[in-house]
């Protein structure tokens, strides 16, 4: 059984790895052939690499390398180990990738074309690597550590950066180069949503009825979903009574929104956006 496991472990940890190198490529690729030639740029430490790739002919390679660094030291004393090794081997995998695409021709010479299906590919890199437990920049780990300091969330802190690069790019490349570059990190920021997520988007339901039996029977045997009743009491009337919860794809809410409407038209249905869904019984209906 042990050895088993180990097995398991270890194909688990090569698929991650397979994984993390296709998104690092897919990122070489939307940056080297389609970015850097029509001077756009993303945010981040991605960007402020790229910026001062422009001005002084460094590789872009070396910089997100050597800018990185402090960051990543950070992550292995804050986030750990796992995360150290899987941003380490992502961001020297793009730093070696970079350098043969070079001698490759653009894609694109269209700008907007370039800002478009450069911040797509480079979103769907970034959001593999994410999705697999590393990083390719270190603008999160800064954050993190920062907002224990400053009356900022991480999200504002990023944002705040963003600006700064962004306006940054504006003085160095034009200002019409720095308005693709927001709309290339707008795109990219979109599609590692739609990777770390994944496509099949689950949301979590909570209904509250006087007809918890029926609704919880109607709902399994007409959506196929197993349900979980979680005991309440109202606020208000301090009446006891079983809430349903229960988990369905984004495709399902209008037949889950009909059942409760058929068996109990007062029923009050809170909809909520689910990260992640692992474990249990769940699967996805659509094939």
């Amino acid at each position: 059984m042990k050895r088993d496991h180990k097995k398991e472990a270890l194909s688990h940890l090569i698929r991650r790895y397979i994984l993390i190198s296709l998104g690092t490529t897919f990122a070489a690729v939307a940056l080297e052939l389609f970015l850097i030639p029509n001077s756009v740029i993303d945010g981040g430490i991605i960007g402020v690499s790229l910026i001062l790739n422009f001005m002084t002919g460094i590789p872009f390679g070396i910089l997100i390398l050597l800018i990185n660094l402090p960051f990543l030291f950070f992550g292995y004393k804050h986030i750990g180990k796992n995360f150290f090794i899987s941003s380490s081997y992502a961001i020297a995998l793009l730093a070696i990738i970079e350098f043969p695409l070079k001698s490759v021709s653009a894609f694109v010479t269209d700008p907007l074309l370039a800002t478009v299906f450069g911040g797509l590919l480079l979103g769907a890199g970034v959001g593999l690597v994410i999705r697999n437990g590393g990083a390719l920049d270190g603008t999160e780990i800064l954050g993190i550590l920062l907002t224990r300091k400053i009356p900022f969330s991480v999200g504002e802190f990023v944002m705040f950066f963003n600006i700064f690069i962004f306006g940054w790019a504006g003085f160095v490349l034009g200002s019409e180069q720095a308005m693709y570059s927001i709309i290339t990190y707008y795109i990219a920021s979109k599609m590692i949503d739609a990777v770390i997520q994944g496509l099949d988007e689950t949301k979590a339901v909570i209904i509250v009825s006087d007809e918890h039996e029926d609704l919880g029977v109607a709902i399994n045997e007409r959506l196929g979903r197993s349900v979980t009743k979680l005991h309440g009491k109202g606020g208000f009337s301090e009446s006891e009574k079983d809430v349903i919860y229960v988990v369905v794809t984004r495709l399902e809410i209008s037949k889950l929104k009909q059942i409760a409407h058929d068996i109990d038209p007062s029923a009050f249905l809170t909809i909520m956006n689910t990260q992640e869904t692992h474990g249990g019984t769940f699967k996805s209906a659509i094939h």
